[in-house]
């Protein structure tokens, strides 16, 4: 069982920045691949970025290619998701997500509580 907290939301304007962390308790976190996923109120939970264990290929969804940037410490077992020139429409709850294997559908089998970012133009 992998239990996942995130931290790092908050409020910003356009053309800020925000990182968020991920932290899991499972000490064999480097087994799993990393997601990290949004939602905003009336819509569907959307992939951000993934990153795969080992050597750590990573994923992007092109609407934050270039500005967004996942990163994973193992000897800290947490992922992060550094955001760069926000814009008002990344404004969501952001969730990591873990699974064996990395994958940009929202079916992970472990989820964070989520943690909200806004972004005011």
């Amino acid at each position: 069982q992998v239990q996942l907290v995130e931290s790092g939301g908050g409020s910003v304007q356009a053309g800020g920045s925000l990182r968020l962390s991920c932290a899991a308790s499972e000490r064999t976190f480097r087994r799993y691949a990393m997601g990290w996923f949004r939602q905003d109120p009336g819509k569907e939970r959307e992939f951000v970025d993934a990153i795969t264990t080992g050597v750590g290929l990573k994923y992007y969804a092109d609407y934050v290619k270039g500005r967004f940037t996942i990163s994973r410490d193992g000897a800290k077992n947490t992922v992060a998701l550094q955001m760069n020139s926000l814009k008002p429409e990344d404004t969501a709850v952001y969730y990591c997500a873990a699974k064996a294997v990395v994958s940009i559908r929202d079916d992970y089998d472990y989820w964070g509580q989520g943690t909200q970012v806004t972004v005011s133009s």
